[in-house]
This record gives structure tokens, sequence and C-alpha cells, in this order.
């Protein structure tokens, strides 16, 4: 791969032809129309908060360095920026009046209201500006090393950047874009951040079940995204049909294994909706995220509610109680040991070597209380567990 330092290009050359896309929430030209902004393999404008943008522009005021820009020359006089676009964008941002900066008053000011010998401080502002020229293989390449800084790509990113084309584009309009109408029910489901390609991160591993790479790789130039979005929709339909209360501990559970799991069994959401209330109610539930698929399951798995176990005091207690008693008898301290017909039906087991257990099952409404608990060898314990 060639490259070349460039010094000559200012702030003013850049913004020239500026154009900034509000509803997809990237920067697109600008160097008069000759510079691809936000190439896809790009990640999304992140920079819009209020802080890291007022920054870029801070930096430029204080004469401090913006650090080095990359881009990649893909014919005469066209290039997209391979590394710098958050930077780039902010300022187009700024002198297109799309945010303000505080003065020293601590005022807002937009770009057109600040001093003119600020605005040309800011216009006429060198940048450093390295042109690199190689194959597509080699760009991305590159990219993915001058990303380890900074604010790294994620998986997903670096996932675009390997299978630009248009797939990724139109899947990116579908699922990074924050003026979507259906991000707000979505999110309900879904955590992480439109911007990062959270949700298009999730609709893929969906969709592919987990083998995002192959599904990108064989779909990196399909010009439509139809099997994803039908997929992707049919997995919140099902949610929201099966669930239609939404609790904040849905948020980032994994439906789509969930789905492909139970989709063929018949629920009734109005039981459903009751039986996520009781559960929701229960003091001695302690993992209310595990509740769902306990009740998709049958409500057969308590270990998905880490029910509530007793304290070291109780096991202590009744473990004391059960040994005497055992010992008095000539039995094993192992109520069901000791009704058994092998070796161990007087055997006196260690209490590391025994588990609490609810003698009425939590689930058919045993309490957690020292009245409702008894000790058992762990086999036997694990064996009732199991039942």
């Amino acid at each position: 791969m060639k490259t070349a330092l460039r010094t000559d290009i200012t702030v003013e050359d850049i913004c020239k032809g500026f154009v900034y896309n509000e509803l997809e929430g990237k920067g697109l030209f600008g160097l008069s129309g000759t510079l691809t902004i936000q190439p896809e393999y790009q990640r999304n404008y992140i920079y819009a908060d209020g802080k890291r943008d007022v920054a870029v522009i801070d930096s430029i005021l204080k004469a401090y360095p913006l650090g080095l820009i990359y881009f990649n020359k893909t014919a005469d006089n066209k290039f997209e920026i391979l590394d710098g676009q958050q930077r780039i964008t902010s300022i187009g941002r700024f002198v297109t009046n799309k945010f303000a900066i505080k003065d020293e008053n601590g005022m807002q000011q937009y770009f057109s209201g600040i001093a003119s010998d600020k605005q040309n401080l800011i216009l006429q502002t060198k940048l450093l500006i390295y042109e690199c020229e190689g194959t597509e293989s080699e760009i991305k390449e590159w990219f993915k090393t001058i990303n380890i800084a900074g604010i790294p790509l994620n998986n997903q990113e670096l996932l675009n950047a390997i299978y630009s084309g248009p797939f990724v584009t139109l899947a990116k309009e579908e699922f990074s874009n924050s003026q979507n109408a259906n991000i707000q029910k979505w999110s309900a489901y879904i955590s992480g951040s439109v911007n990062r390609q959270d949700f298009l991160e999730r609709a893929l591993d969906w969709v592919s079940k987990g083998n995002t790479n192959d599904y990108m790789s064989r779909n990196r130039f399909n010009d439509n995204i139809n099997e994803l979005k039908t997929y992707f929709n049919s997995v919140i339909d099902w949610v929201s049909g099966v669930f239609t209360d939404v609790e904040s501990e849905m948020r980032g559970l994994e439906w789509g294994r969930l789905y492909e799991t139970y989709r063929k069994q018949p629920y009734n959401p109005q039981t459903v909706s009751e039986q996520v209330k009781k559960l929701y109610a229960d003091s001695y539930v302690k993992n209310r995220k595990g509740i769902f698929e306990f009740i998709l399951g049958g409500s057969t798995d308590t270990k998905l509610l880490d029910v509530r176990i007793f304290d070291e005091a109780t096991k202590k207690s009744i473990y004391a109680k059960q040994t005497t008693e055992a010992e008095k008898n000539g039995v094993s301290n192992c109520p069901l040991c000791a009704i058994g017909h092998d070796a161990n039906k007087a055997k006196i087991w260690s209490l590391k070597d025994m588990d609490a257990d609810h003698v009425t099952a939590w689930s058919k409404g045993g309490e957690t209380d020292i009245r409702n608990c008894q000790m058992l060898c762990k086999t036997h314990n694990r064996a009732k567990g199991n039942k």
C-alpha cells in the first residue's frame, strides 16, 4: 500500500460541499464532492453527544493537534475517509450550524454566530492527511489496524467493514437508523446502541443461528435483506405475542434461541401474564431475567430463577437436629439414605457432604424457612432436584 502525506487541505476545503444525513446519522460528502466521508465499512457517527463533537472544535480553536487523518484514494481525485470520519463529520456539522459550542461567557454559539476571527481560524486550519492507495484487502486490514487505538471498533463494526457491500448498506439503513420508528419497540427486547450496531448484530445473530460471519459472507452482494427482516420481525412478534406485559428484565435476553426452542409450543398470553406477575411478586425469586424462560419451559427448571436458598445458620441447625436423632436411632442423618437398602442406610454424613432442601418444593408453594428445610446427602439432593 502506498501512502503520501498532504498538508495543503484546510477545514474550509473539507467543508465545501459537506453533506450530513440527519436521518441516518452519517456524514456523506465533502471536499467539493470528491470525498466520501463515511464509506459503508465505517461505523456510524457517534460523536453527536455535546462532548466529543464540541471537543473537536475546542481543539481547533486552541490550536491543539487533531491527529492524523487517513484518506483512501479510490480513483483520480476521488477519496474516502479511512480514519478520521468522526472528527471530519464533527467539523462539518459545526461549520454548517448543526450544533453549538460555549463561548468564554458560557453562551451557546453556532458557527455563524461566533466572531469572524474565530470563524477564519477554524476554516484556515490545515489538516494532516495521509493519502493511502492499495487493494481492498490492504485497505481493510489497515483500517482494522489503526482502529485498535481510540474508541475501538466493536465486533459488528469490524464485520461491516470486512463484508461491506449492498447487503450491509441495506441492513444498516434498517437496523442502524436511530430514526426508525420501530426502535422503541425493539428496545424492549434488545440492549445496546443503534449507532454502535447492536441491533444489527442481534438481527444477524438470530437469523444465522450464531454464524454471523458465514451469513454476511454469503449475502454480501445481495441487494435485499428480506430474509433478515422477516426472521427478526418473527422473533419480535412472537415475544410480544406471548408476553403481553413488557418488563425491563426482558431487555437483552437470548430471544433468538428462545424463539427456536419454544416457538412451536402453544401459550395463553393471559395465563402467561398472570404467571409473570406472580413470579415478580415472589420474594424468593432472585433472578427475574430467568422468569421468561422458566415459563416458556413449563415452569419446571427452578435453577433459572435462582430461588433464595437457606442461610448457613438454618443449615447448621437442621443438620445438628437430624444428626442427633439419626445417631439415637442408628440410621443415616440423610432421611432418604435412612429408608434405603444400601451401605449408606446408617451413614452419618458431614455437613459439607450435605445440601439443604425444601421438604415441600418451592414450585409447589414451599417456603424457604426453617420449618420447610431438611438436609440431604448431595447424591439424593441432586437426584431429587432433577425429578
